[in-house]
């Protein structure tokens, strides 16, 4: 299998947890956003989309997260992101949407970009944090509040879509005091080896 992502992309960030979780290997193919390397040729012929996570397991092609996700589950049924009970697994979908669909759309560099060139450089810091916040309150009342993880005693979609959101939001200065359930849950994932590996930081390009 080979991934093509982008190391501060939350969507590869998501996936990248999910192979460790699993066990499985993936050759990590970077490609570089700020480089307009998502829009050449070459990457659009796997993805006409231009986004990342990019999946490529012999002959299939994957795009969108949750989708890849899907199929990780199907090839390597365990751990699986998502929770065997059916509420359990309503209630991780219900916080994995409200990231995946709610916040991180509204916090993509083409959005941001527009929000630039109608405000500002400042708007588009006040619109990230806005959204951020917004997305995160409602994530933070979702949490079972006796942890460890965002839905019960493993880690799932959820967390899966929550520890990249929380990197975000500390990239843009996002008070996290507010989302105290959040933070600890972050904690626990962050001390996992599955997370931890899959950081932003252990996959950043070197540059000379």
């Amino acid at each position: 299998m080979k991934l093509y992502h982008y190391w501060r992309s939350s969507a590869s960030y998501r996936v990248r947890i999910a192979l460790n979780l699993k066990g499985l290997d993936a050759e990590l193919v970077p490609v570089d956003i700020l480089a307009g390397e998502h829009r050449g040729a070459a990457f659009t012929a796997l993805n006409p989309q231009g986004f990342l996570p990019v999946l490529v397991d012999g002959d299939l092609k994957l795009s969108q997260s949750f989708a890849i996700l899907d199929w990780l589950d199907a090839k390597a049924p365990e751990p699986s992101v998502h929770p065997a009970d059916p509420a359990c697994r309503a209630r991780t979908m219900q916080i994995a949407t409200i990231i995946a669909m709610d916040i991180h759309p509204l916090c993509n560099p083409s959005v941001l970009s527009r929000v630039e060139t109608m405000g500002g450089k400042d708007a588009r810091t006040d619109w990230n944090r806005s959204v951020m916040a917004r997305g995160l309150a409602a994530v933070e009342a979702c949490l079972d509040p006796n942890g460890p993880y965002c839905v019960g005693e493993a880690p799932s979609i959820a967390d899966l879509c929550l520890i990249p959101q929380l990197y975000n939001a500390r990239r843009w200065g996002v008070a996290l005091g507010a989302y105290p359930k959040c933070v600890a849950v972050e904690a626990v994932c962050l001390a996992t080896e599955a997370f931890d590996r899959a950081r932003p930081e252990n996959h950043q390009p070197i540059t000379a």
